[in-house]
């Protein structure tokens, strides 16, 4: 089987699983922000009270507060999006899952394992200049199609890295906005 195929398979397979472990449901009981949690700054001082929201998130000013849905924006999909890039080159299993959850539902549904067995596969198929490359990726805001604030796209374009991707290595993800974020229901 070809790398390619393999890898758009599984990124289908971990997609799918995602939305099984950590959909819409579980991301509201996952709210409260745990020391496991990676923090969009290197280090928080301070007392050792809970960390704010602002504290576990890459772009606070987007990010949901207590029981307040995300934000309907195109910026939030992005920011949702990167956050996926982003677990994905630190093989960061929970983020992944956490965003991908919808649409790894619909894989497992297609008889893929849970999100968190397929994602292993996934890992293992990224080169390492590649999952390097992803921890920093950003996405351009041009480039990412609106088809209405509950679905955009995220072409394989949008995606900024120092790495190559191909459709083959990454793909295009679509994003919906379902109860209270945005995640990843479909990959190309």
């Amino acid at each position: 089987m070809r790398t390619r195929t393999m890898v758009s398979a599984a990124v289908s397979a971990c997609v799918v699983l995602v939305a099984c472990g950590c959909g819409p449901e579980k991301a509201k009981e996952d709210a409260a922000p745990k020391p496991s949690q990676p923090s969009a700054s290197p280090s928080v001082k301070g007392p050792s009270a809970a960390p704010s929201p602002s504290a576990t998130t890459e772009k606070p000013s987007a990010a949901p507060t207590g029981d307040q849905p995300a934000p309907r924006t195109k910026e939030r999909a992005i920011q949702r999006y990167e956050q996926y890039l982003h677990g994905l080159g630190r093989e960061d299993i929970g983020t992944v899952c956490e965003v991908a959850g919808p649409g790894a539902k619909k894989a497992e549904e297609q008889g893929f394992g849970p999100c968190t067995s397929t994602y292993v596969i996934v890992f293992q198929m990224v080169s390492p200049e590649q999952k390097k490359a992803l921890r920093t990726a950003t996405v351009d805001p041009r480039r990412v199609v609106v088809r209405s604030l509950d679905k955009i796209e995220m072409p394989l374009e949008a995606v900024r890295s120092s790495a190559t991707f191909t459709e083959s290595d990454l793909g295009s993800y679509t994003l919906e906005y379902l109860e209270d974020d945005y995640y990843i229901t479909d990959g190309q």
